[in-house]
């Protein structure tokens, strides 16, 4: 347990209208006035995706958006919840019977997650506390929202946990847009088998260059106990792997175990059932991504003339990758993603697990205004009926920490 207490800001309600508003709606509720507030910034990935659980670095920065919790504390065993939004039901339990249904992804199951592993180091222990609810995430979203600092975004690295500055360019901004298809990680299985072909891909490789295998993982540690490049790690992929996905019996016919260890010892609970993984793409992408991050930060430090062109072309590898090896796209991304490249930006990419949510768009601070009339009536034209009772939204995050344009259909 951490020995320093969490940070804390003297607010001024009046102020902030959102915590005025929290507050009248939590008296309304529990009769009582709340004796704290905690918020958590929302983040957007800059690149460097579905590579954090293969323990490559991510390159994520912080946004003005957040949630906030409203909180009193109280003599009894029972935590009541309850959402601002009346699509979320009320919920109530014992703090000594904690119980999370995996197969029913509900909203209260995340604050009972976080409940659930609160001993231990934060940052660590929410991406741990996640997979209470059957995700088996990698530690980027919660990393950022403790570490995150205005006016820079962060290299997160992992084992051990650490943060460094990235200062972005000048002269451009970064835009986020949403596709305003929904994906919820948690209530499908398209996440973790991602994760359990990653790991199936390190044991295999692990087992072909003579390695522990039953200790590997991650991707990331294979290539530590090589003690190669990650350039090298690609060539690897393409001498160990083919191009066909593996069947299950393949896979244990390389590894030299029963189907019956595979499901119970390796795969995860909602993936035992799955037939064929995709190993040759999914560690192609992670090893060409995790260079890609690298190679980001790079001309960020270096900043030459050209970095926001050269940013740009990172950012659009990210996503063919993203959308030819780990398949993680959907057709509305890739129009949205179509849409911004040919309006103006330099780069674009999904952003996020994928199979909808958001792009993220590196524009030219020069054609920002333009860009987002376009982009957005652009979409909305092509998708008009989906979107007829939806609102897309578009924002953009100025490097240095600068306001945000925030529009809204």
């Amino acid at each position: 347990m951490a020995s320093d207490a969490p940070a804390t800001l003297p607010v001024q309600l009046a102020e902030q209208p959102r915590l005025l508003k929290l507050k009248k709606m939590f008296i309304s509720k529990f009769g009582s006035a709340p004796k704290f507030y905690a918020r958590a910034p929302g983040r957007v990935n800059l690149i460097g995706e579905h590579i954090d659980y293969c323990g490559y670095a991510v390159l994520p920065m912080a946004i003005e958006h957040d949630i906030l919790i409203a909180v009193e504390p109280v003599k009894t065993q029972i935590v009541e919840l309850a959402n601002t939004n009346p699509l979320y039901l009320d919920f109530s339990t014992s703090v000594n019977n904690i119980h999370i249904n995996k197969t029913k992804p509900v909203w209260h199951n995340y604050f009972l997650c976080g409940l659930k592993g609160i001993q231990v180091e934060l940052a660590e222990i929410c991406t741990k506390s996640e997979r209470y609810i059957g995700t088996e995430g990698g530690g980027m979203d919660q990393s950022i929202s403790f570490l995150a600092e205005e006016g820079t975004a962060k290299l997160i690295e992992f084992s051990p946990l650490r943060a460094t500055d990235v200062r972005l360019p000048s002269g451009a901004a970064f835009v986020i847009a949403n596709s305003c298809v929904e994906m919820n990680k948690a209530a499908t299985s398209h996440y973790n088998i991602r994760v359990m072909e990653c790991r199936l891909a390190a044991k295999l490789l692990s087992k072909s260059k003579d390695l522990e295998w039953k200790k590997m993982l991650k991707l990331q540690e294979v290539q530590a106990k090589l003690g190669v490049s990650l350039k090298e790690m690609l060539t690897i992929v393409e001498e160990v792997f083919h191009l066909e996905p593996y069947s299950v019996e393949e896979i244990c016919t390389c590894l030299g175990i029963s189907l019956e260890e595979l499901r119970t010892q390796i795969l995860s609970q909602n993936t035992q059932d799955v037939t064929t993984f995709k190993l040759y793409q999914r560690a192609k992408h992670v090893y060409s991504e995790a260079g890609r991050v690298l190679e980001f930060k790079k001309i960020c430090n270096e900043a030459p003339a050209s970095a926001i062109q050269l940013l740009g072309e990172l950012m659009n590898q990210s996503h063919i990758s993203c959308r030819d090896m780990y398949e993680c796209s959907c057709p509305e991304l890739d129009q949205l993603v179509d849409i911004c490249l040919q309006f103006g930006a330099v780069g674009s990419r999904l952003t996020g697990a994928g199979w909808g949510g958001c792009t993220v768009s590196m524009v030219p601070s020069d054609k920002l205004s333009t860009f987002l009339t376009n982009v957005k009536e652009a979409y909305y034209k092509s998708n008009d009926q989906r979107l007829a009772l939806e609102k897309n939204s578009l924002f953009a995050t100025k490097p240095g920490g600068g306001a945000l344009v925030f529009l809204e259909a």
